[in-house]
């Protein structure tokens, strides 16, 4: 090139560059205040993704007064200029920051806390944000009338939160599908203890209360929290290798007319180590670093609940119910659905796991339980309860903990173990854990890997038991 010819090119590369448009700037949206979910559409929110829940609380029972410091790390997955958590409105805020910078509040709706940013977060940064509230907590009621969150009992507090109790007692974006690792340091009165998820970091007595400090490494849907407090009496050991925390009200009974039997209590917990290695070796390695169960005496809740390594029990539970409520620890835990009119497949996979540990244990075989279903006429009271709606067809957020949601979808999983072997069958639910353990998941999703495991095509046999009411033809064959 002449001297001449890269003059006049670069003039030219001068006058394209100077013609060439601006690059745009950058949208900045606010995130928006609800996760969409078919039932719950305001729960959860848009914008963010959270990795991280520290959660420092002070609870006085005597006045049933929380104070909270919430700790939130997360990523925007949007440009954001605004963003929401979820926190009920019977909570007064005394500082909202990102970043420990001072940031503007709203509150628009029950469960909203509106948060404008000091600065505009751009998509893929990591922010911190800090909300420092106080208030009573009061039980959320569901539209089946039953209630969850921080529900003060006569001696502490029993905490579980499915579906929506979470915000009940701390700032969070409640969806399923935002999957957090969670810290807990929860102080209480002197004689009281604390079982919150994961790993027991310590204990010690400051200032005449007593404060427990957990940790839950593994990602945690936040419905599966718990904080459940009160005089337990405790037994923390080690089974096979996993550490175990137990915890018994000792005024716990069977129901409001019997006494009091603590003993019974620990009894019904006696075989979780075994139902835990009965389980890894059916569906995959146990999914959390711990384990155990809570026995509360909270007669008004009426359920237990598979909070994250231990679940919460009201009462006394049957045997049955332990069985239950640990196979939620692979199914609904670890493998969560991502919208909440899945709820099947939470339920109906820890029913079946009911009816295959009897089985394995020398009761009744699954195929006799499912069979004395299957002759529940439609017609009939029994009927009504069992055939209607189909589990994976909900027609509104009262229908979730329905009888079909349970019994039939844990049909659903015996008409196709009769379909496709148990070879296939199990290989199946052990696929299904594999590639889904810490994640979320649909109906869809379970249709498509039940069909590439066998091989067949089993869409009518999952149209019948899962989505068309009534009582299955199939009972008939």
């Amino acid at each position: 090139m002449t001297r001449l010819t890269a003059l006049l090119g670069g003039a030219l590369l001068a006058v394209l560059a100077m013609a060439a448009p601006a690059a745009a700037a950058p949208t900045y949206v606010a995130g928006s205040s609800g996760s969409g979910d078919p039932f719950f559409p305001f729960a959860g929110n848009g914008g963010y993704d959270v990795e991280h829940y520290s959660l420092d609380l002070d609870y006085d029972q005597p006045a049933n007064l929380l104070r909270g410091s919430a700790t939130i790390q997360a990523t925007a997955t949007q440009n954001l200029r605004r963003f929401n958590l979820d926190l009920r409105d019977f909570y007064a805020i005394s500082s909202v920051t990102v970043d420990g910078q001072e940031a503007n509040i709203a509150r628009p709706g029950e469960q909203e806390l509106q948060i404008s940013a000091p600065r505009n977060l751009d998509v893929g940064s990591d922010f911190t944000v800090r909300v420092v509230y106080s208030g009573q907590p009061k039980p959320i009621k569901d539209p089946d009338k039953s209630i969850e969150g921080w529900i003060p009992t006569d001696d502490g507090a029993f905490v579980v939160n499915e579906p929506q109790g979470s915000p009940g007692w701390y700032p969070v974006n409640d969806s399923p599908r935002d999957k957090a690792t969670y810290e807990f340091e929860v102080s209480v009165p002197a004689g009281h203890t604390v079982m919150a998820n994961g790993e027991l970091v310590s204990h010690t007595t400051e200032g005449g209360k007593e404060v427990w400090r957990w940790r839950e490494d593994d990602p945690m849907a936040p419905y599966l929290a718990t904080a459940t407090n009160g005089p337990f009496l405790t037994e923390f050991y080690e089974a096979n290798g996993l550490p175990m925390y137990d915890a018994v009200d000792p005024d716990t009974r069977t129901s409001r007319t019997a006494p009091p039997n603590p003993a019974l209590a620990f009894e019904r917990l006696d075989p979780q180590p075994e139902i835990i290695g009965f389980f890894s070796e059916l569906y995959g390695a146990y999914p959390f670093t711990t384990g155990g169960g809570i026995i509360d005496w909270a007669p008004d809740v009426g359920y237990a609940l598979e909070s994250q390594t231990r679940a919460n029990y009201h009462r006394i539970p049957g045997a049955s119910t332990v069985v239950h409520e640990i196979a939620h620890q692979w199914f609904g835990n670890a493998v969560t659905p991502e919208i909440w009119p899945d709820i099947w497949l939470n339920e109906g996979f820890a029913t079946f796991s009911e009816w295959i540990y009897d089985e394995r244990h020398g009761g009744d075989p699954a195929q006799a339980v499912f069979a004395e279903l299957c002759a529940t006429p439609e017609d009939s009271a029994a009927g009504e309860d069992l055939w209607f709606p189909a589990p994976a067809a909900l027609h509104h957020p009262s229908e979730l903990f329905h009888t079909p949601v349970y019994d039939r979808g844990a049909m659903t999983l015996q008409a196709l173990r009769n379909e496709v072997g148990d070879d296939t069958f199990f290989g199946i639910l052990r696929a299904w854990y594999a590639e889904n353990r810490y994640g979320n998941v649909t109906t869809a999703d379970f249709i498509a890997l039940a069909e590439r495991q066998s091989g067949e095509q089993l869409d009518a046999l999952f149209r019948e038991w899962l989505y068309e009411e009534g009582r299955p033809a199939a009972c008939d064959v």
